[in-house]
């Protein structure tokens, strides 16, 4: 197998893609209309909206990575896992400042679309990445 093409399923590209698309649209959102997320929520607005909008700039920047994994999701894992990781531990932070009473619960609702929803499609991508990896290491060392 050739490490440089490695074949990957369509559907990892397609929810890439997806995740691309998704992590731009609310990276764009955050950043124009940093206070009203937390409106909709009932939640205080943020007392730097500016920090709202650089998350939203990171955001936004992981979507242009996942856009550029989704040509060949096995060779451009490490995007994958780095996103992953967000994922993780983004709701991780959450958690800990919402026990502290530094953020309100009523933001939680955004976890669900904004990171666990990608956990096991992008474990799979990276299992899947793994296979290719082991597969191209056993067909170049030969018999």
């Amino acid at each position: 197998m050739n490490l440089s093409n490695p074949k990957s399923p369509a559907w990892m590209r397609q929810v890439l893609l997806c995740a691309a698309a998704y992590n731009i649209l609310w990276g764009i959102f955050v950043i124009f209309w940093p206070v009203l997320p937390f409106r909709l929520m009932g939640s205080p607005e943020p007392v730097y909206p500016g920090l709202v909008q650089c998350i939203g700039m990171i955001v936004g920047v992981y979507g242009v990575g996942y856009a550029a994994a989704a040509s060949q999701p096995a060779v451009h894992w490490p995007v994958v896992l780095v996103g992953l990781l967000g994922k993780i531990f983004g709701p991780i932070g959450f958690v800990w400042t919402a026990l502290q009473g530094q953020f309100p619960w009523s933001a939680g609702w955004t976890i669900l679309t904004n990171d666990l929803m990608w956990w096991i499609p992008f474990t799979l991508i990276l299992l899947h990445a793994r296979e290719q990896h082991q597969l191209s290491a056993s067909t170049s060392q030969g018999p």
